[in-house]
């Protein structure tokens, strides 16, 4: 019955030919206007998986109660100096602070006044015991900094230390560290290169961390959702603001940009990088195939037109069925070429078959329909079915993907049966002089049929030896692991690993304030948790000490700090004090060999040349040495004059961020151990979600992303197993039959599987795709050959048959090549297993089935009668 409603169908689109063509054209054509003008792309990628999912709810009900969180920019702030650092990310906050239509708040926590005027309450006591006294014993060389914050201020400094040394109370090596410092500011002045100079390094005792010189300003902006990169403005306005702060050049600044905004949009923009290119590299690519295939230009621009209408269709169904797409379903294109492809392939070369035997060209276009109706059907259907296989799960991205791919594999059936015929029909194909088969594979088809028990033992004892490496098999499905690591944002983010400002895989939790305490001491006891924040982590321990402490500390130093200031000296005066300060060097370095006498002999000779410069460059000394010592006095008079700390006077931005409007509180739970680490992050979201079920959060989502994406992995691949399996009775009803197509089928599974964990090849988000597709596309290949054996035919390898297969599979390779070389990496792997599982796809079809299968029934069946 199906024969004849094919044959029906192809007799009737060829006797009208040019009507179908028309009317195939004006299809495209307003399919194609009608995708151009609805296309749209969403790239956030939390949008793959059901927002009906309980997790994803919660994480919803966090993400609304702390938009700030998914809606901001962090500007990553790097200087050479921790005072640069500091400088730079004021001046920033201050310049972004002005353009409130774009930004909703811009807060500099470690620079803000707050921080500032209560940081020493933030030490513990006995480490602000310790820096207590060392501030009250520096008194007197704060009252020649503060009162003279010049060259020659600083100067009488050293001499003042120089002093300590002749008196007793120091050892000239004890002046070593600072002496050097200095000598290497004053090198590079003297070498007219960028210097700067760190008097919070000289007086910590100890190199600057990189947290030092890193400063972090947040911007909570306003995103345009009409854009295909809403933080696109905003992104722009921040690097337009920190080349007006003059961040470079006024303190050796180094900005980048990270945060949910920037990683969203560069996640877009590595979906549209190289794709045109791309585009146009694979779609030459498929021309040489199909001419390799056909060897006829007219044959060639009939199955491309086929082609190109069924895209332009299928991609107009697809934004009408699930509006924009997504960055797993953007891949349609790439599949439908490569599979759609291939039923115009099978049908092309059968149809050249036919005509090769001698027959017109309707009735070969009509046999050629005949021949290939049950096959094509069965293979469509099949590879359908591998795609909507997705549907019933909590994948929506794939989801996705597979209601357009699964409507583009009908499509592509239909057009190769209507489309396909009707401009061959209307090109007016040559007959075909040569035979369109392999002879030169005649005796591989000899070997297999000779040793077909062995080459089954042989091939059955891999897979089987292959199946512990299974165990090794990995599993990928963090997110960031697919995200570009060289574009800004991730190699920004990635490079604050380890800072300890930056909690990278939390857990969050949102309770009411009262159950705050009882929650945390639950969670705190945890092995897997490492410590615990809240807006009470803000509120400093032991105040009353502390603040007694700091008054202490602040009557001792506070006549030192607003001494009057002297007028600022002029140049000579500077000259004078250096040259003073020389002859005291000189003095010290003459007595002894160690370190001291050594960078005492080396500060001297600097500050020689610098006495005998220029003024521009005793100018710039004077600026790499005041500013940053400026700076440190203002600071300094600030946190010696602390409010104290208590839940009503902290900072309303700090508040907002830790507390919903309606009171809840925040909890952040930071997992102990490597927090990039799978396993750590899962045993540590076990065990949190096991304390507190209503836990959200980077950790938790990743954790459940894997969960639910193995899930959907399982179901897909029962649903496509079971339905492809029933489309096989129906069409084949014998049992044995449908077993010799899906023997062969497992094979290629579970080899593509064994080839991944020996490579070290992780499955994730995306690639997961190619395993339930797998089972469609195999169906596909095999059922061709299957079909072939049914009607008794043998030497399959030699036939045309193959001809088509291998083209077919070729035309699909470079279609998922194309996906391999895409700048997105999700896209990227996806096409990396795609194309492995159709190469083990194709040899287990064309080495392997023939094997299995022998004999066709009918030869065996004449060869008993005789």
């Amino acid at each position: 019955m199906l024969e004849s409603v094919i044959v029906r169908v192809v007799s009737f689109c060829t006797r009208y030919s040019f009507a179908v063509v028309i009317i195939a054209l004006v299809l495209g054509l307003g399919s194609a206007v009608y995708s151009v003008r609805h296309f749209a792309i969403d790239t956030d990628i939390s949008g793959l998986l059901s927002p009906d999912l309980p997790w994803r709810k919660r994480e919803a009900d966090y993400k609304k109660a702390f938009p700030q969180e998914v809606e901001s920019i962090l500007a990553v702030i790097e200087a050479p100096t921790p005072e640069f650092a500091r400088g730079a990310a004021r001046d920033l906050d201050g310049q972004l602070s002005k353009q409130g239509s774009l930004f909703r708040s811009v807060s500099n926590p470690a620079g803000s006044d707050f921080f500032v005027r209560n940081s020493l309450l933030y030490l513990p006591a006995d480490e602000l015991e310790k820096t207590a006294q060392k501030l009250s014993a520096a008194a007197p060389l704060v009252q020649i900094l503060a009162g003279d914050p010049s060259l020659r201020g600083v100067t009488r400094a050293l001499q003042a230390g120089l002093q300590g040394v002749q008196a007793g109370r120091i050892s000239l090596d004890d002046l070593a560290r600072p002496m050097n410092m200095a000598a290497d500011a004053l090198d590079r002045v003297l070498a007219t290169q960028p210097a700067a100079f760190s008097w919070n390094v000289l007086v910590s005792g100890a190199p600057a961390k990189p947290e030092d010189l890193r400063q972090f300003v947040s911007v909570w902006t306003t995103l345009d959702y009409n854009a295909l990169e809403p933080g696109k403005l905003a992104t722009r306005a921040i690097r337009e603001a920190v080349a007006d702060a003059k961040l470079d050049s006024a303190y050796m600044a180094n900005v980048r940009l990270t945060g949910p905004v920037p990683i969203e949009d560069d996640e877009f923009a590595s979906l549209r990088n190289g794709a045109a290119v791309n585009g146009v590299i694979s779609g030459a690519i498929v021309l040489i195939i199909l001419w390799l295939a056909l060897r006829s230009i007219r044959l060639v621009a009939a199955v491309a037109a086929t082609v190109l209408i069924g895209l332009a269709v299928t991609a107009a169904l697809g934004l009408g069925l699930v509006g924009p797409l997504n960055p797993i379903s953007v891949a349609f294109a790439v599949l439908f070429v490569g599979l759609g492809a291939d039923f115009a392939i099978q049908f092309s070369v059968r149809y050249r078959t036919e005509r090769h035997e001698g027959k017109s060209q309707r009735t070969a276009l009509i046999d050629a329909g005949k021949n290939v109706a049950a096959a094509l059907t069965l293979a469509a259907a099949a590879a359908a079915a591998g795609f909507f296989s997705f549907l019933p799960t909590a994948y929506t991205g794939l989801a996705e993907l597979g209601l357009i791919a699964g409507c583009g594999m009908v499509v592509a059936y239909l057009a190769s049966m209507t489309v396909l015929p009707a401009l061959l029909n209307v090109l007016r194909l040559p007959a075909e002089p040569k035979p369109l088969g392999y002879a030169v594979l005649a005796p591989a088809d000899r070997f297999l049929q000779r040793y077909r028990i062995v080459v089954v033992a042989c091939t059955s004892i891999v897979v089987l030896a292959g199946l512990p490496a299974l165990l090794h098999l990995q599993f990928d499905f963090n997110p960031n692991s697919l995200r570009d690591p060289n574009s800004e944002a991730v190699a920004t983010l990635n490079s604050l690993r380890g800072d300890p400002r930056i909690d990278a895989n939390t857990a969050e939790l949102i309770a009411p304030a009262a159950d705050v305490a009882t929650l945390s001491n639950k969670l705190s006891g945890l092995p897997e948790v490492a410590r615990i924040r809240s807006l009470e982590s803000f509120i400093p321990d032991d105040q009353g000490r502390k603040l007694s402490l700091l008054k202490t500390t602040a009557s001792a130093l506070n006549p030192a700090l607003n001494a009057r200031v002297q007028p600022t000296p002029t140049d000579a005066e500077n000259i004078a004090a250096l040259k003073q300060t020389v002859t005291h060097l000189h003095d010290a370095a003459h007595k002894g060999n160690g370190p001291g006498p050594k960078a005492a002999g080396r500060l001297a000779d600097d500050l020689t040349k610098l006495a005998d410069g220029s003024a521009a460059q005793r100018e710039a000394a004077q600026a790499i040495f005041v500013r940053p010592l400026k700076m440190n006095l203002d600071d300094l008079r600030q946190s010696l004059d602390p409010q104290g700390v208590t839940r009503a006077n902290l900072p309303a931005d700090l508040v907002r961020d830790w507390t919903t409007s309606d009171g809840r509180a925040r909890l952040e739970i930071a997992p102990n151990g490597d927090a990039n680490d799978s396993e750590v992050l899962s045993r540590f979201a076990r065990a949190v979600l096991g304390a507190a079920p209503d836990t959200t959060g980077p950790a938790i989502e990743t954790y459940e992303w894997g969960r639910t994406i193995l899930i959907a992995f399982a179901q897909a691949g029962a649903f496509a197993l079971c339905s492809i399996a029933i489309l096989l009775v129906i069409v084949l009803r014998r049992v044995w039959d449908v077993i010799l197509t899906l023997i062969p089928l497992l094979v290629a599974a579970a080899v593509t599987l064994e080839i991944c964990a020996l490579a070290h090849f992780p499955l994730n988000y995306a690639n997961i795709i190619a395993l339930p597709l797998l089972l469609g596309i195999g169906v596909a290949f095999k059922i061709y050959y299957v079909m072939a054996w049914r009607r008794g035919e043998t030497n399959f390898l030699q036939s045309s048959l193959t001809r088509a297969v291998f083209f077919s599979a070729l035309m699909t390779a470079t279609a998922f090549g194309s996906l391999w070389f895409s700048s997105f990496l999700g896209t990227s792997s996806m096409g990396k297993l795609l194309a492995l599982s159709l190469a083990c796809t194709l040899a287990s079809a064309a080495l392997f089935q023939p094997a299995l299968m022998g004999q066709p029934r009918q030869r065996k069946e004449d060869r008993q009668n005789s």
